[in-house]
C-alpha cells in the first residue's frame, strides 16, 4: 500500500490567509466525499481547558511514547483518547500529563475550519482535508487521483510530522508517492499549486 507525499506550496504569518489558500487548493478537487479534521498540541492547563470549552466535540490524547512504556495499562485513558465531556478538569491531573493533543476527525467541510483557525493561537496545529479527488489532466500526463489526494494546513510549524515549531503557517499539497519518478510527483504538485496561483516552495516531505 502506497502513501501520499507532501509538497509545501504556500507560507505566511497570517492564519486567515493561510486558511484561504488551503481552501482554494482543496477546491481544485472534487469534494463530493471530502471531510476535514483538526489537531492541536496544548502545552498548558489553561490551553487544555480553553479548547475543551471551545470545542466540546474534541478528543484529547497523549503522544508520549515513553509514557506508554512506563505504563502500558494506561489508567488515564489518554493514550486511546478521551472525549472532551469526560476529560477531568482537575488542574493537577492535567498538568501531570502535558502536553495533550486535541483533535476532531472527519467532519463536514466548512464545519470547523474557521473556528479552529481562530482558536489555535501560538500552538502547533493542523487542519487537513481528506477524501478529495484530484482531477485527471491527460494533456499534462496527470492522472486523476483519489486515494492520496489531500491538503493540509500547518499552524506554527513547517513539518508534516508537527515536530518543527515555526513562526508561520504552511500549506501542503499531497499527491501519490512515485518512488521511481519523483519528477512526476513534483509535476503533479506544481500543476495543482498553479491552479491557485502558487508554486512548490520547498522539498517533498515524507
Amino acid at each position: 500500500m502506497s502513501n501520499p507525499i507532501a509538497y509545501p506550496v504556500f507560507r505566511t504569518r497570517d492564519p486567515v490567509l493561510a486558511l484561504h489558500v488551503a481552501r482554494q487548493l482543496a477546491a481544485v478537487s472534487d469534494q463530493q466525499y471530502a471531510q476535514v479534521s483538526v489537531d492541536v498540541e496544548l502545552r498548558t492547563v489553561w490551553e487544555v481547558l480553553r479548547i475543551r470549552r471551545a470545542l466540546p466535540d474534541s478528543w484529547f490524547r497523549k503522544e508520549d511514547i515513553e509514557d506508554w512504556a512506563r505504563d502500558p495499562s494506561d489508567p488515564t485513558g489518554l493514550h486511546g483518547g478521551i472525549h472532551a465531556s469526560e476529560l477531568s478538569c482537575d488542574q493537577d491531573f492535567l498538568h501531570s500529563h502535558l502536553p495533550l493533543w486535541a483533535s476532531m476527525d472527519d467532519w463536514p467541510v466548512g464545519s470547523v475550519e474557521e473556528e479552529f483557525a481562530a482558536l489555535v493561537g501560538s500552538n502547533i496545529g493542523e487542519i487537513w482535508w481528506s477524501g478529495l479527488v484530484w482531477p485527471d489532466v491527460p494533456a499534462s500526463g496527470i492522472h486523476g487521483e483519489a486515494n492520496h489526494a489531500r491538503v493540509s494546513l500547518l499552524f506554527n510549524c513547517r513539518s508534516a510530522d508537527l515536530d518543527e515549531r515555526a513562526d508561520d503557517h504552511t500549506v501542503l499539497v499531497h499527491v501519490l508517492r512515485r518512488s521511481n519518478d519523483k519528477e512526476a510527483e513534483e509535476r503533479h504538485a506544481s500543476w495543482l499549486a498553479e491552479r491557485i496561483g502558487q508554486s512548490v516552495i520547498g522539498p517533498r516531505q515524507e
